[in-house]
């Protein structure tokens, strides 16, 4: 086991890609090479990343979020002297925080698209929409992670991390149609509950309080 360990965080934290490519590079060969301060830097830069993507995919457990993440640097760690530059650093381990949490979905596909969204979604309300833009984005993080599993999924890859139909389908194992009709699923129960808000962004921390941190 790596001798690094995220500290507890209730809400993930969205941060912009690194433009520090070359110094990632040197990172990167570094720990390939057995570096662990190397690897223990871009574990400090990426560890917010990784987790907000596992968190949005699971459904805001934090708890198992931590544990994924957790997951998802310890593979990095393991895959690493493979790590052939194709792409960067930042691409490679956001993927691979995708496919972690996509596994834990299939791995929990026995309890998934259970109806989650009416009951809980309907604590969730914003009163002045054009007055409380911050707000509205907060609690469409909120909303989001309460979706039903799959059309969780496909909100979050299609809308969030911009997948096409056809690789999501792919990587869930569906038909390109039920991808599209998972997302127009999940869209109608966002747009029941808050109405033409703009849902293109996804950009909020979200805490118990439903506040930015």
């Amino acid at each position: 086991m790596l001798p690094i360990r995220m500290h507890a965080e209730s809400t993930p934290k969205v941060v912009t890609a690194s433009s520090g490519t070359d110094a990632d590079e040197a990172l990167v060969r570094a720990a390939a090479g057995g570096d662990v301060a190397a690897f223990e830097a871009l574990y400090r830069q990426y560890v917010r990343r990784v987790y907000a993507v596992v968190w949005r995919l699971i459904g805001g457990v934090d708890a198992r979020a931590e544990e994924l993440t957790q997951e998802a640097f310890v593979r990095a760690w393991q895959s690493l002297p493979k790590f052939r530059f194709e792409s960067t650093f930042a691409t490679w381990i956001h993927r691979l925080a995708v496919n972690t949490g996509l596994m834990d979905m299939r791995a929990r596909r026995d309890g998934e698209d259970r109806e989650t969204g009416g009951n809980s979604l309907a604590e969730i309300r914003i009163v002045d929409h054009a007055a409380r833009n911050a707000e509205l984005r907060i609690d469409l993080e909120c909303a989001v992670a309460l979706l039903p599993p799959r059309a969780r999924a496909v909100l979050v890859l299609h809308d969030i991390e911009g997948w096409k139909h056809h690789e999501i389908a792919d990587e869930l194992g569906m038909a390109v149609g039920s991808s599209k009709a998972q997302l127009h699923r999940a869209r109608s129960i966002l747009r029941e509950h808050f109405g033409d808000a703009d849902f293109g962004h996804f950009d909020a921390d979200c805490n118990d309080h439903g506040v930015a941190s």
